[in-house]
């Protein structure tokens, strides 16, 4: 037995989903057959640990086949809100050991420790009510459209725009800091057209005052940017897409700020004299105010970023102006959540207290974090709810460019991405194609065909889904820049996307129609595991799975679809092949024993 490929520690591989239920999972070997857990409250004998105890035992399932090992689930009732457990283990020779804490024993060895000392048992002490931390239950059936306000429509008159604006969709000399006038009413105008897409909720990239058209330097955090409208326009917004069923989530960049925030402007008139010098990380004075990058080590900034000091989320006046300003946003606006900016660089103990004074403001409030990497620190619970899954758009457009990859490997990129986290968070990780930092997903998937298969894939997956605005278009762009083009509406009205929008409308319906896919479990066919024809089945509840079948392969396959064929594309039924690029989404009704 592989012993030292097995893994579990209580709190990382643990976690409350009731106040009376803890998940369990355990990393092991391939070589490991079964698994199961002995379970029951540590004073279920008596107080002293000198009493023997012993647990209840209980099988645990094989959740996920992951590249270097398998992944064991279960979950245990604990009726008194303890738990005491450890883990028997049995592999394909059929040797046995026992998995303590402190390490594992022969079955003889784990039988004659009472004698010897007190065993070394796992143990969840005590399931506190802020121990259960899921997102809101109403997350995983939202699939999200992202959108640049700049760039989504126009509404107000070009005259009352502060800025100079570039012609609308004039892409020719696109620049980092042209305006070109999209606003919170254009927003508001085409909220009907978002739902019958088939988007649930809009997540907007920052409104507030700044100095630059994407606004992720923020110069007044309690003020809506001029050109983007008012206040009142927001509320608006918000009314509107409540009224249709949308959710509406705001970008909050707290990790740094801009050059014309009050805060720092006092810092730069005031020098070592400001109240507000401990807001930041000046580190050489006077300070040294200009775009200019910071590698000279004047101020710690965003990126080197001489536009972007950073603040300093440690201090407490920061904090708490930081956590007023958010509350605001839900006691004004009644929004549905905040997405954070540059997420794993703002202080754990500020996101803590924020967390908890919006959680009792509003308790289904959604607060998710941008993180590139594995962000296990930020979802251990009382922060963040979700990230940003960028594990999960690497795994397949790793899958997608490398021919060399397998739908084995594709299923054990997912499974990691399923596992990577406490149980109960998959079904609310944030995941997309692109976003406004990404190459395009069109452009970097290579043609409109492929693109169709990845929004497939996307929105037949676990999690909640985000697409970029004008993927139904579809919006080319080869870097962050040319992605953030303005939308086209006048083409778009006249219909010249409407083939290919249908397309995209249809596959958002199949979501729409099956909000459970975000909650399912994902089954892979093992008959196609070995090809890059990609079969699979989410479970979306006891009855019925989502089947998907998507050919990223070179040449036609055959395939056989299984119940009722929810969308089909470059599938020929009569002949029974799928050709290179074809979709077929179908229902399989289940039969329960």
């Amino acid at each position: 037995m592989k012993t030292e490929c097995i893994c579990h520690r209580t709190g990382f591989h643990s976690s409350a989903l009731d106040p009376k239920t803890v998940s369990l999972r355990l990393h092991t070997a391939k070589d490991i057959v079964r698994v199961w857990v002995a379970a029951d409250d540590p004073y279920i004998s008596g107080s002293s640990p000198l009493i023997p105890w012993d647990g209840k035992p209980q099988p645990m399932e094989l959740e996920a086949e992951l590249r270097e090992g398998l992944v064991w689930k279960t979950a245990v009732h604990c009726p008194w809100r303890r738990l005491q457990y450890y883990f028997r283990i049995e592999d394909a020779a059929g040797e046995t050991r026992i998995m303590l804490e402190n390490g594992f024993y022969t079955p003889e060895e784990f039988a004659a420790l009472p004698a010897i000392t007190e065993p070394q048992f796992f143990r969840f002490p005590w399931i506190n009510g802020s121990d259960v931390n899921l997102p809101p239950e109403w997350v995983p059936s939202a699939v999200w459209c992202q959108i640049v306000p700049d760039r989504f429509r126009m509404a107000l008159p070009p005259e009352s725009k502060t800025r100079k604006l570039r012609p609308w969709c004039d892409d020719a000399e696109i620049t980092h800091s042209g305006f070109y006038g999209g606003d919170l009413p254009g927003i508001t105008s085409r909220l009907e057209y978002l739902r019958d897409l088939g988007f649930s909720g809009i997540y907007m990239t920052p409104v507030f005052a700044s100095s630059s058209y994407h606004r992720y330097d923020t110069d007044d955090y309690t003020r809506i940017d001029p050109d983007l409208g008012t206040s009142a326009d927001m509320a608006e917004l918000v009314r509107k897409a409540h009224s249709l069923g949308m959710r509406v989530m705001l970008d909050a960049v707290f990790n740094h700020c801009g050059r014309g925030f009050f805060a720092w402007r006092d810092v730069v008139e005031n020098g070592e004299r400001s109240r507000y010098k401990d807001w930041f990380f000046v580190n050489q004075w006077p300070v040294e105010d200009s775009w200019a990058d910071t590698r000279n080590g004047r101020y710690y900034s965003f990126s080197f970023g001489g536009g972007m000091p950073k603040l300093n989320t440690d201090n407490p006046e920061v904090r708490a102006y930081l956590e007023d300003l958010c509350a605001a946003w839900v006691s004004d606006w009644n929004i549905d959540g905040i997405r954070f900016d540059v997420g794993n660089e703002t202080s754990h103990a500020f996101l803590r207290g924020l967390a908890a004074k919006l959680k009792k403001q509003k308790p289904e409030i959604f607060l998710l974090g941008e993180i590139w990497h594995d962000a296990f620190p930020w979802l251990c619970g009382g922060e963040y709810d979700s990230v940003m899954h960028y594990p999960f758009i690497s795994a397949l457009n790793e899958f997608r460019g490398l021919s060399s990859r397998t739908q084995r490997d594709l299923m054990y990129a997912m499974n990691r991405c399923q596992t990577m986290y406490r149980d109960g968070l998959a079904s609310s990780l944030f995941t997309f194609l692109d976003t406004h930092d990404t190459v395009r997903a069109v452009t970097r998937a290579g043609s409109r065909d492929a693109l169709l298969q990845e929004l497939a894939f996307l929105l037949t997956m676990p999690g909640t889904p985000c697409v970029l605005y004008g993927t139904e278009i579809p919006l080319e762009g080869a870097d962050d820049l040319q992605g953030r083009k303005c939308m086209p509406w006048d083409r778009i009205e006249a219909g010249e996307f409407s083939a290919f929008s249908a397309e995209v409308k249809k596959l958002l319906h199949v979501r729409r129609d099956f909000p459970a896919l975000g909650k399912g479990r994902v089954l892979w066919d093992p008959r196609t595991a070995d090809g890059r024809a990609v079969c699979y089945a989410n479970t979306t509840d006891g009855n019925a799975s989502v089947c998907a079948a998507l050919n990223f392969s070179g040449s036609a396959v055959p395939f056989a679809p299984e119940g009722r064929v929810l969308y089909s594309r470059l599938y020929d039924g009569a002949a029974g092949n799928l050709a290179p690029g074809g979709i077929v989404l179908s229902l399989r009704e289940e039969t329960r024993a």
